[in-house]
């Protein structure tokens, strides 16, 4: 897992912002990080077993991005370029839903890793960002968790 090395949950949105050009906020009840899905950014969220496999598959192919880890939950959060609307048909949602992945929908928010998240193994970096630009597209994620998914299911 990737830590990034500032120690105040202020100083890590900043460095979001300014590393990655994330549009980064500090949602002040809950005190987390959080990015908003739309028109630069996408995001989708899957089991951890599958999200290792997809990442390998992205990294192989040279388009792998940041990637979040929730070890309680055993899911995986993969960044995005952003979506199409109605991008996916009803046999790909279905298709996600039956292998736990959620694709997030515009105007939703996903929560970045802060220092205390990642003190507290709560929410760390699995691939951390490189810049503002290192994510693959949503379809080429989608895409890596049909071919896996199906396959694993198909051995189940």
């Amino acid at each position: 897992m990737t830590t990034l090395v500032d120690f105040t949950l202020e100083n890590r949105c900043v460095s979001y912002r300014r590393e990655f050009q994330f549009p980064a906020t500090i949602d002040p009840t809950s005190r987390r990080i959080l990015l908003k899905m739309g028109a630069r950014y996408g995001a989708i969220t899957m089991p951890a077993e599958l999200g290792e496999r997809v990442q390998q598959r992205l990294r192989l192919a040279g388009i792998a991005g940041p990637v979040v880890a929730h070890p309680r939950a055993r899911r995986w959060t993969f960044l995005t370029g952003p979506a199409r609307p109605d991008s996916l048909t009803v046999a790909e949602s279905a298709e996600l839903f039956r292998l736990y992945a959620t694709v997030a929908s515009a105007g939703s928010h996903i929560v970045l890793p802060s220092p205390d998240d990642e003190r507290t193994g709560y929410r760390s970096w699995v691939k951390a960002p490189e810049s503002g630009t290192d994510r693959p597209t949503q379809s080429a994620v989608i895409e890596a968790i049909r071919a896996l998914g199906t396959r694993r299911l198909e051995q189940v």
